[in-house]
């Protein structure tokens, strides 16, 4: 958790730079208090030029600075920005968000269809003081085969849509989902108990250092 810090955390200016509502939520369980400002950067990296550690560290970097640009000049400019980038990884291939159904049958298929799991990698960028952050969190799924009137049924419900890997364990897929190794809160986007350490960490440290 944020305590004993979360005072002295909500007197700053935070900003969560994601349109996800799923993060929203997650980050506002905690009490702390933070801005939305959902980031316009252009998500182009090519997976096959990254490990899934890097790609998803230099999309959260990319959406943070894309933020923090926007706002550095305000009259009350950020003290922390965080920015994040959830991704699914299953034998050796990335899987973002569904382009469209056909994108989302593919997905399920192939990650419901052998006992091995998919990883989700979550990478988190904080900025503050001008000095970038980053980590990467990695939460195992195990799934149930589906068959394909399954598959079918489930993208017609439409989660699939918006959500990297084509499915959200807080809705309809935690029916298929047989094990999750790792953080849970990870796979539905922001891996809270890493990220309240590291933010408890940096101001921790900066706060010490300015004691002294």
């Amino acid at each position: 958790m944020l305590e004993p810090l979360l005072s002295q955390l909500n007197e700053m200016r935070i900003i969560l730079a994601s349109s996800s509502k799923q993060r929203r939520a997650l980050l506002g369980s905690t009490n702390l208090k933070f801005e939305v400002v959902p980031s316009d950067y252009e998500e182009n990296l090519d997976p096959k030029q990254h490990t899934f550690s890097e790609f998803v560290e230099k999309t959260a970097i990319g959406k943070l600075n894309d933020v923090y640009d926007r706002l550095k000049n305000d009259v009350k400019k950020p003290d922390v920005v965080i920015g994040v980038d959830t991704m699914v990884a299953y034998n050796g291939r990335m899987y973002g968000k569904p382009k469209d159904k056909e994108d989302a049958i593919r997905i399920i298929r192939d990650l419901t269809q052998s006992n091995l799991p998919n990883s989700v990698y979550t990478g988190v960028a904080i900025r503050y003081k001008d000095i970038i952050h980053k980590f990467t969190e990695v939460t195992n799924v195990y799934m149930h085969k589906l068959d394909e009137n399954e598959i079918l049924a489930y993208v017609e419900t439409g989660e699939p849509m918006g959500k990297a890997g084509g499915y959200g364990i807080q809705g309809i897929a935690s029916t298929f989902v047989t094990r999750i190794d790792g953080d849970c809160n990870n796979v539905i986007g922001l891996p809270l108990c890493r990220l309240s350490l590291e933010l408890k960490r940096i101001l921790g440290n900066s706060m010490a250092s300015n004691s002294r």
